[in-house]
C-alpha cells in the first residue's frame, strides 16, 4: 500500500502556539505517525511515509525555540525531513522531489495543515480509484474528495475550556511559610503552562490587595531582586487579570467565591474551574459548580493546604510546588551574587525594594537608640509602624528572607545585625546620603523651606557620586529612590501652590522635623560620609562665581545677578554639589550675599547673588583675573602667540591655575580657541572686561582686533 503522511511543520508550530498549548513534541509526533497508521490500515509505521516539510533554517531561528532539537525530534519518530525555504513553492517542491518520477498511485495521503495553498498539492497527485485524501487541520478547507479531521481529535487536545481564579495572597504565604523563594516569573509562567494542560483558558484572575505595600510576601525575579510592586503588571502582561481586594483573609474569599458562581453561570460558561488556594471556604462554592456540571481542580501548597480539601473525593487536587520547581531560602543570597551583573556584564540597575527598607529603617531604629541591641521584635513592630509589612507575621518572614539573602544576621537570642558589606546596604545607604545631603545643603544655602521635585531631578542628575553603573539611570530612577526615601520617612513631599500660577499645587521635598530623626551616635551623618570637595576644587569654583557675577553686574549695570542662572552657567564645572558648597562659604566669608530682588520681568521676586566688594576674597580673586588679562594684553602687544606656555612665562602660576584662568577666560569669552591649532588662543580685545583692565593699567587704544 502506498501512504503518505506529510506535515506542514511551520504551520503546525504556529497553530499550536496560537492557540496557546504547550504540547510536548514528541507526544504530537507520535500521535501524527500512529493516527495515519491505523487511519492508512498500515500494519506497522515502518509502512509508512512520513515527510516534515518545514523552512528548518528558519526553524533553527526562531525565538524561543531550538530549530535542530525540532527537526531531531521529527527524524527520532520516522520523519523525514524536507526543507523549504520558500513556502509558497511548497506544493511545487514536494511534487517534483516525491511524485514526478512516481507513476504508482497513491492509496492514502494525509495532509496535517491548515493552508489552502499546502493543500492544493492533493490535486496534482495520482491518487489510486479507492484511495483516499485525509486533512487534519482546525481549519475547513474548500476542496472536493477531501475527508476533513480536526487536528484537536487526531493529537487528543483537550478541547475544554477552563477558568483560573488565584488567591494571590494566600498561595504566596503559603509558598513562603514552606521556605520557598517567590520567583515572581516563574510562579506565573508554571500557573499558565499547568492551566493549559487542562485546556484552552478562558480567563485567569489574581486576587490580592494590590498596592497595599507589606501585603504580600517577598516576590523576586530570577536574579533575586525584590519586585513586589510590579506584581500587577507582570501578571497582566501574562492575561492574569489583577483583581483587587481588601486586606484580610475574608475578602479574597468572598470576591473569589462571587466571581466563580457569576462566570458558571450561562451555556458558554467554562468546562473547568481552577482555584488556586488552600482554604477550605470554598466547599459551598465547590458543591455549586459540581451540581452545575463543571470538573473543579484546587491548587494548594503542601502543608498549607486544608485537610478538608485533602480528603475531598469530588475535586482534583494539584500542589503548585509539585508543577512549579521553586528555590529555598538559604539559595536567595547566592542567587542575588550570581545575578548582580547582567548578561552583557554590566550591573543591573538597582531599585528601592523592600530589602532597602530593612537598611533604612534598621539604621533609623539604631540612630534612635545607639547603644541597645536591636531585636527581631523591636525591628517587626517598626517595619509595621512605617508600613513596610502589614503584620508581624509578613514582617518576620520579610527579615527571615532578608537573612536567607545575608543582608542581616539575627542571632539565636533575636538580635538584628545588618550586614554593612552587602551590596544591597552599601548601594542604600550611598544613594539615601546622596539625596539628603543635596535637600539638606539645597535648604541651607539658599535660605528655602522645600525644594522644588523637579529641582531636586536635576541636581540629582548631577551627582557624580551616584555616576556608578546601576545607580542614577534616568529621572525615573531618581523619581523612584525620592518617593521610596518618603515612603521611610526620610523626607517629606508636599504640593504647595505654583508661584506663576496659586491654583496650580506642585509638588516640594523637604526635611521632616529634626526629632522625628535624631543623629544616632554610631552613623555618621549623611555629609560626613560623602567625599568632601579638594580646597582646590572649592578655590577653582570660588574664582568663576566671583568673575561671572562682577562680569553680569559690571557689563549690564545690575546689584546682582540671577542665582539660578549663574548655577546653569557654572553647571559643566560643579562637581557633585560644589557649587552650593561654594555660595555657602563666600556668605560665610561675607564677599556675597543671597538675596530676593525685585525681578522686572516678572511680578515674583527673584533670587539673586550680589558681591561684596569690601571683602578681601573678592578683591584677591579680582586682582588675579586683572593680572591675568594684563598677560594676555602683553602678549597681544608685543605680537606673541597666546599660548598656555606664553602665559606661564610671564606669569609664575602652578598649571592647574592657569588651566582655571584659561577656562574662566573662555567661558567670558576673552579667550577663543584658534581653529585648527592646538594651544592657541585669540584675544578678544574690545570685550568689556579688556577694556576695563586695559584702562586700568594705561594700556594705549589699540583699534579693533579680534584674532592673533
Amino acid at each position: 500500500m502506498n501512504a503518505y503522511l506529510i506535515v506542514d511543520v511551520d504551520d503546525l508550530l504556529d497553530h499550536l502556539e496560537k492557540i496557546h498549548l504547550a504540547l510536548d513534541l514528541h507526544d504530537v509526533t507520535t500521535a501524527l505517525i500512529n493516527g495515519a497508521t491505523l487511519a492508512s490500515g498500515l500494519v506497522s509505521a515502518d509502512e509508512l511515509t512520513a515527510v516534515a516539510v518545514a523552512d528548518w533554517t528558519m526553524q533553527r531561528s526562531r525565538p524561543g525555540r531550538i530549530g535542530w532539537n525540532v527537526q531531531q525530534i521529527f527524524v527520532t519518530n520516522g520523519f523525514e525531513p524536507f526543507n523549504v525555504p520558500e513556502r509558497a513553492f511548497a506544493p511545487d517542491a514536494i511534487y517534483i522531489n516525491y511524485f514526478a518520477n512516481h507513476d504508482e498511485p497513491i492509496d492514502e495521503l494525509i495532509l496535517v495543515t491548515t493552508q489552502e495553498n499546502f493543500a492544493s498539492l492533493a490535486q496534482r497527485l495520482n491518487i489510486s480509484p479507492r484511495g483516499r485524501v485525509r486533512v487534519w487541520g482546525d481549519t475547513r478547507l474548500r476542496f472536493d474528495n477531501i475527508i476533513y479531521q480536526p487536528l484537536s481529535t487526531v493529537l487528543g487536545i483537550p478541547t475544554k475550556t477552563v477558568a483560573v481564579y488565584i488567591d494571590f495572597e494566600n498561595i504566596t504565604i503559603g509558598l513562603n511559610e514552606q521556605g520557598y523563594i517567590i520567583d515572581l516569573d516563574l510562579l506565573i509562567e508554571s500557573l499558565t503552562r499547568q492551566a493549559r494542560a487542562h485546556g484552552q483558558i478562558a480567563r485567569m484572575a489574581a486576587y490580592a490587595p494590590w498596592g497595599q505595600r507589606g501585603s504580600l510576601p517577598p516576590l523576586v525575579d530570577s536574579q533575586g531582586r525584590e519586585i513586589s510592586d510590579e506584581a500587577p503588571s507582570r501578571l497582566a502582561l501574562a492575561n492574569i487579570d489583577p483583581v483587587f481586594n481588601l486586606p484580610g483573609k475574608n475578602s479574597a474569599d468572598m470576591r473569589i467565591a462571587k466571581d466563580v458562581l457569576a462566570s458558571s453561570l450561562g451555556a458558554n460558561s467554562p468546562d473547568i474551574f481552577i482555584i488556586a488556594s488552600g482554604d477550605r471556604d470554598f466547599n459551598d462554592v465547590f458543591g455549586a459548580l459540581r451540581s452545575r456540571g463543571k470538573q473543579v481542580v484546587v491548587w494548594g501548597i503542601h502543608g498549607s493546604t486544608s485537610r478538608m480539601l485533602e480528603n475531598n473525593p469530588s475535586i482534583l487536587l494539584e500542589y503548585i510546588d509539585d508543577f512549579a520547581q521553586f528555590q529555598r531560602h538559604t539559595n536567595l543570597g547566592q542567587i542575588y551574587e550570581e545575578a548582580a551583573r547582567g548578561e552583557d556584564g554590566e550591573p543591573i540597575v538597582f531599585r528601592p525594594s523592600q530589602w532597602s527598607s530593612v537598611v533604612l529603617q534598621c539604621d533609623i531604629l539604631k540612630a534612635r537608640h545607639p547603644r541597645s541591641p536591636l531585636t527581631v521584635d523591636d525591628l517587626t513592630d517598626h517595619l509595621i509602624e512605617v508600613h513596610t509589612v502589614v503584620s508581624p507575621a509578613r514582617g518576620e518572614e520579610l527579615l527571615h528572607q532578608a537573612k536567607g539573602l545575608g543582608l542581616i544576621d539575627i542571632s539565636p537570642d533575636g538580635i538584628v545585625t545588618l550586614n554593612p558589606r552587602h551590596s544591597i546596604t552599601i548601594a542604600t545607604r550611598l544613594i539615601r546620603d546622596r539625596i539628603i545631603h543635596r535637600v539638606t545643603n539645597t535648604l541651607e544655602v539658599r535660605n528655602w523651606e522645600y525644594v522644588n521635585y523637579g529641582f531636586l531631578l536635576k541636581g540629582l542628575a548631577m551627582d557624580i557620586d551616584l555616576a556608578i553603573p546601576g545607580l542614577n539611570v534616568d529621572d525615573n530612577w531618581r523619581s523612584e529612590w525620592i518617593d521610596a526615601l518618603v515612603r521611610e520617612g526620610l523626607l517629606v513631599r508636599e504640593l504647595v501652590p505654583h508661584p506663576s500660577n496659586p491654583e496650580d499645587l506642585v509638588p516640594v521635598i523637604r526635611l521632616p522635623d529634626p526629632q522625628s530623626l535624631p543623629a544616632p551616635d554610631d552613623i555618621a551623618p549623611p555629609e560626613d560620609m560623602m567625599q568632601q570637595a579638594s580646597q582646590e576644587v572649592i578655590e577653582d569654583m570660588m574664582r568663576r562665581i566671583v568673575v561671572s557675577v562682577e562680569q553680569f553686574t559690571s557689563f549690564r549695570g545690575f546689584a546682582w545677578c540671577p542665582l539660578g542662572s549663574l548655577h546653569k552657567r557654572l553647571r559643566p564645572y560643579d562637581p557633585n554639589t560644589v557649587f552650593q558648597q561654594v555660595i555657602e562659604i563666600l556668605t560665610q566669608q561675607d564677599a556675597v550675599r543671597i538675596d530676593e530682588y525685585e525681578n522686572p520681568q516678572s511680578v515674583y521676586r527673584t533670587k539673586g547673588i550680589s558681591l561684596n566688594y569690601d571683602s578681601p576674597v573678592v578683591q584677591n580673586y579680582l586682582a588675579e583675573r586683572d593680572e591675568f588679562v594684563r598677560v594676555l594684553l602683553d602678549l597681544y602687544q608685543e605680537h606673541i602667540p597666546i599660548t598656555k606656555n606664553a602665559i606661564q612665562e610671564h606669569i609664575p602660576i602652578t598649571d592647574d591655575v592657569l588651566n582655571t584662568w584659561v577656562s574662566i577666560m573662555e567661558l567670558e569669552n576673552i579667550l577663543n580657541p584658534v581653529p585648527g591649532h592646538q594651544d592657541l588662543y585669540s584675544l578678544f580685545r574690545t570685550h568689556h572686561t579688556v577694556i576695563r583692565v586695559a584702562e586700568k593699567f594705561g594700556y594705549q587704544k589699540v583699534e579693533e582686533e579680534t584674532e592673533e
